[in-house]
């Protein structure tokens, strides 16, 4: 046992002992890991999964770091079995040298989170440890190397094949709306009358994924709007005396609101299968409808103006100008764009189809990009030849607008830079 593991055993073992019949498990942390590793029978494996998970609810931030290090360090990968495997298979490709490498490789933190899983209802559980970790680990290279095995359980466990997109409407349970509420991260909702407005409607519609083992506990959710052309602003489409749209003469759907639910979930992506699902699915509800855009926030327009010397509070076509070339020209070291919403956008397929000045004039709106969104569009016909074109070339899909737009916010800022 490493030095650490004596460290956690006296920590826990002082916090938990007890004693007396039926009292809880009160050995180390390191011997409970340990005892659940090597669990042959199912009745005594999940009291060792209930210990620990019991425990560590009841921890601090301090007692989960500890443990945290303690899988990270204790339960990684030996670096001589991994070679001493590589070399059997090497020497012969048979399913058992090929078993032993897949055993080596392996780090023994991942079968303990798979053996935590077969609780009943815990999956919930690991998903806000993950949260928990994401959250402490900072740069500590071990907690991040410990961060891409729950990563790398998630990605199967949530795999989009085991997902079930349901809508949301105002007869939906009381405590899935409130979590509604809760979970919006792009336009805050700030009372039930509120939520009831895009709820509702006719010409709203609101849709989550879900997992069936996390089935109160939506992934992530999309709002929509069903309109009449496609929108320019965000107070006006969701002002309380708005006009509403009969739903057979609505001809765009407009997402507006994409909401990620479960932090412990940072990394999964289900929203590019979210938007291209909902947009197929109302497609068929309501053939009528031409036109699949969002209307999205431009989150990193203003702190790139501030650092190229342009202040936020410039005239509107200016915006525009610039909000399009941002867009299109503003790049990270690996060549893709600096905004974070049209990296995913793009990488989903949608090109860049419109912007608009004045579009969203809450504190955070234009704080974060002076009041400027943007519309992404989704043309159902070309959104795979447009993803693949970004995956292999990161080629942005653009309509002429944005190209002209861009063009003149480059030479306006060459002639400002000069």
């Amino acid at each position: 046992m490493t030095r650490l593991a004596d460290m956690l055993s006296t920590v826990f073992d002082r916090r938990y002992r007890r004693t007396g019949p039926g009292a809880a498990d009160t050995r180390p942390i390191p011997e409970l890991t340990a005892d659940l590793i090597g669990a042959t029978g199912e009745v005594s494996g999940q009291a060792t999964a209930r210990a620990i998970l019991d425990r560590y609810a009841a921890w601090s931030d301090e007692d989960k770091l500890g443990f945290f290090h303690h899988l990270a360090r204790d339960m990684t990968v030996s670096p001589a079995a991994v070679r001493a495997a590589l070399d059997e298979y090497e020497q012969g490709q048979s399913k058992a040298s090929y078993r032993g490498l897949i055993a080596a490789s392996e780090p023994r933190r991942q079968e303990l989170i798979r053996r935590l899983n077969m609780l009943p209802g815990v999956t919930h559980a690991l998903v806000e440890m993950r949260a928990d970790l994401l959250r402490l680990a900072g740069n500590d290279g071990d907690l991040q190397a410990l961060d891409l095995d729950f990563r790398h359980l998630f990605a199967s466990w949530f795999n989009r094949g085991f997902l079930v997109l349901r809508p949301i409407n105002w007869e939906s349970p009381a405590h899935i709306l409130e979590k509604i509420i809760a979970y919006e991260a792009v336009h805050a909702i700030d009372s039930w009358d509120a939520l009831r407005s895009r709820l509702q409607p006719e010409d709203r519609r609101c849709f989550a994924y879900f997992h069936p083992a996390m089935p109160d506990e939506p992934l992530i959710f999309v709002e929509v709007a069903l309109t009449e052309g496609v929108p320019g602003s965000i107070q006006g489409l969701l002002a309380e005396g708005r006009d509403r749209v009969a739903e057979d003469q609505a001809d765009t759907a407009v997402f507006y609101s994409i909401s990620n639910c479960q932090a412990g979930l940072a990394g999964i992506s289900f929203g590019n299968s979210l938007i291209k699902q909902v947009a197929a699915d109302l497609s068929l509800e309501l053939p009528h409808l031409k036109t699949f855009v969002t209307l999205s926030p431009i989150p990193g327009l203003t702190r790139w103006m501030e650092e190229i010397g342009q202040t936020p509070n410039r005239g509107d076509e200016t915006m525009r100008e610039l909000a399009a070339n941002y867009l299109m020209a503003a790049k990270r070291d690996d060549g893709r764009p600096l905004d974070p919403v049209a990296r995913f956008h793009l990488g989903n397929g949608a090109r860049v189809h419109l912007v608009h000045a004045r579009a969203d004039t809450s504190d955070k709106g234009m704080r974060q990009s002076g009041g400027v969104m943007v519309n992404y569009l989704y043309d159902l016909r070309r959104v795979s030849q447009n993803h693949e074109r970004y995956a292999t070339a990161l080629q942005i899909a653009t309509s002429p607008e944005i190209r002209s737009l861009s063009a003149a916010g480059a030479k306006l800022l060459k002639q400002e830079q000069s």
